[in-house]
């Protein structure tokens, strides 16, 4: 009988638990709807980016999937082989001089803080937009430059971005 009775007991004490624990509301779902609706507006509220703020975005974006690979997260490039970007006295000598190489790739040796790198570099945008957002996220976010210093669309208007070569036509396409 003792048995009964402490099961009885105990069962009683889980129901009210459970009860208790807001698992028997019938506004719970409204309340959850409620709670979403209040948090999709907040972030639709958040403020518009600034122009310059998307082309950073844009600029971080093309380095994290294009230049991180040889010049590091870091920007400190790997010595002997592809050179940093980070302090280089190469590209803050001239950084116009960074979105042509950008644009168009470099083959050309090239002597960064001191030290000679001439691995080859392929071109990694396609746009002078493109090119000016990733060296402005360079020059920003490893070179502590300001937003006023930063490089603007007329800084690369007499930038050329080389044609592609063509290829030889063999005698069967001419």
């Amino acid at each position: 009988m003792k048995k009964i009775s402490v099961l009885s007991v105990l069962l009683i004490i889980s129901v009210m638990f459970l009860a208790s624990c807001g698992g028997g509301s019938s506004n719970q779902g409204a309340d959850d709807k409620t709670n979403e609706n209040t948090q999709m507006s907040e972030q639709k509220a958040e403020p518009e980016q600034t122009p310059l703020e998307k082309q950073l975005a844009l600029g971080e974006k093309i380095y994290k999937e294009k230049c991180i690979v040889c010049h590091q997260a870091d920007a400190k490039g790997i010595e002997h082989a592809f050179p940093p970007l980070a302090g280089s006295d190469y590209l803050l000598e001239d950084p116009v001089r960074g979105i042509h190489q950008t644009l168009n790739g470099s083959n050309e040796e090239m002597v960064v803080n001191g030290k000679t790198y001439n691995a080859p570099m392929a071109p990694q945008v396609k746009t002078k937009e493109e090119a000016v957002a990733v060296i402005n996220y360079v020059l920003k976010e490893f070179n502590g430059y300001t937003d006023d210093q930063l490089l603007t669309m007329k800084d690369a208007e007499d930038v050329e971005i080389d044609p592609l070569p063509i290829a030889p036509q063999t005698p069967q396409q001419q």
